[in-house]
């Protein structure tokens, strides 16, 4: 029943009015938040599927979401360079600063909540202090666009991703650990697994790449047919959902990398994915402007 709610809420023509860019789930699995090319951020109840609220404030496509990891914020980022906090409780603006000059394309908040990392299309990643809304380091070492940020869960690493086809490990105050090559063009993405020892990485050459964060060494996962959009690592660790320009969407077994699951849907290409806390649930968003919870399991919507 709950899943089929979900479906219905999320896949309705007016979720968005167009492309859903991103996705987050809070920390209790009771929200889901989404954020779209129309610029607007949402949030839904996950028990009923319905929309809590629409929060409009950036001017231009909303990039990135994420939930404090006390569940009480949400931050979004935007092509408009601001970055805003939100009271997921009545979905009103808490706070806003411009963050970067130009995009900002991806933010991300330590496990204690007290930093937000940003990354930008100026090439710099930053930390910031979210409860004053203020700039506390820059992270200069790309020589290029900027495209995400993930910090390691125990909050000791930073990663970073651009388009200079580097992941970039950097300490927690902002010092540069280690170089991650081996994409071949701009890297899209980067998530830390659950045990905070692997990251998983994807880009142009549509190859997602799983490193060992303690010696930068690589393990790729069979090729993809086109550019990787997005990519998140279940709860437990197992599995990597992995969302590609063309429409494909693949479940792959961590361990061994072959494919457990996989769909197509070309006329709708995967943006964004998120698992739900309890790893039941994965939630897609694509560019007809839909959100669908599906079976993580399967990938069948629920």
């Amino acid at each position: 029943m709950l899943g089929t709610v979900l479906l219905l809420a999320f896949g309705a023509p007016f979720a968005h009015g167009d492309v859903v860019t991103c996705l987050a789930w809070s920390p209790d699995g009771k929200t889901l938040a989404s954020g779209g090319k129309d610029g607007v951020v949402r949030l839904w109840d996950a028990a009923t599927g319905r929309e809590r609220a629409a929060m409009p404030g950036h001017t231009r496509m909303v990039t990135v979401v994420a939930f404090s990891p006390d569940g009480k914020t949400l931050a979004s980022a935007a092509d408009d360079a601001f970055v805003r906090l939100w009271d997921v409780e009545t979905g009103k603006e808490v706070r806003r600063w411009a963050a970067h000059r130009g995009e900002v394309r991806g933010l991300a908040f330590s496990p204690d909540g007290k930093t937000l990392a940003t990354a930008g299309t100026d090439g710099l990643v930053k930390l910031h202090d979210p409860a004053a809304g203020k700039e506390r380091a820059v992270l200069a070492g790309h020589r290029d666009e900027v495209n995400a940020v993930a910090f390691s869960p125990d909050g000791k690493l930073l990663a970073s991703a651009g388009w200079d086809g580097t992941v970039r490990l950097w300490t927690a105050a902002g010092e540069e650990v280690r170089v991650l090559r081996g994409h071949e063009g701009m890297v899209r993405v980067v998530v830390f697994g659950p045990d905070g020892k692997t990251l998983a990485s994807g880009g142009k050459d549509g190859v997602v790449r799983l490193w060992d964060a303690a010696t930068g060494r690589a393990r790729p996962l069979p090729a993809q047919a086109d550019l990787v959009r997005a990519v998140a690592f279940a709860p437990d660790g197992a599995r990597l959902a992995v969302g590609c320009k063309d429409g494909t969407l693949t479940l792959f077994d961590v361990r061994t990398g072959e494919a457990a699951a996989s769909l197509r849907q070309a006329d709708a290409p995967f943006q964004a994915l998120a698992f739900s806390p309890d790893g039941k649930t994965l939630a897609t968003g694509g560019v007809d402007g839909k959100v669908t919870a599906r079976d993580a399991a399967t990938l069948r919507p629920r």
